[in-house]
């Protein structure tokens, strides 16, 4: 399975940046649809990802519209704290490119296009009196229940101590 993170209209570079570490972690690529809040070059972005974006995967893509025309077959997941269903209720191994996709800080996913896709919208179960999580802390949360699902395939499972031996 090959994960795939989808920013729609990402505001906050800091986010953008974290999520672009989490990606880099994990064999990730990332997906940036435009408008952005903020350009790439943005040096609070490159900070939030450290020395990480040079192993990324980064595509970018005018408009959503953009987006969905490169990927018309592929299924795609929704997030978004409107959905019906919790996200460990979605089977992220039934495909082997896995695609996650995320709104904006602000208004999050139009809801147009939620419902449209009430098959593969999910929320992160979260009190009812909060708006919703930090995006990049969302994205991490879908993130490891995917590569969960999937036996965390490809990544190093167990550390090593420097001074001593477990």
């Amino acid at each position: 399975m090959h994960l795939h993170i989808v920013l729609h209209e990402p505001e906050i570079p800091q986010n953008t940046g974290n999520i672009a570490r989490t990606c880099a972690a994990t064999g990730a690529t990332l997906h940036l649809i435009h408008p952005l809040g903020f350009e790439i070059s943005d040096k609070t972005l490159k900070r939030a990802g450290l020395d990480y974006w040079s192993l990324l995967d980064v595509r970018e893509y005018p408009s959503a519209d953009a987006f969905f025309g490169a990927h018309p077959s592929d299924r795609i997941w929704f997030f978004s704290t409107k959905a019906p269903r919790a996200y460990t209720e979605a089977d992220y191994t039934r495909d082997k490119e896995v695609y996650l996709m995320f709104g904006k800080e602000t208004k999050g996913l139009p809801e147009s296009l939620l419902y449209a896709h009430p098959d593969t919208t999910v929320r992160i179960p979260m009190r009812t009196d909060l708006r919703s999580l930090n995006l990049s802390n969302a994205v991490a949360i879908a993130v490891y229940e995917a590569l969960r699902q999937d036996g965390f395939s490809g990544l190093q499972e167990a550390g090593q101590l420097t001074k001593y031996q477990w």
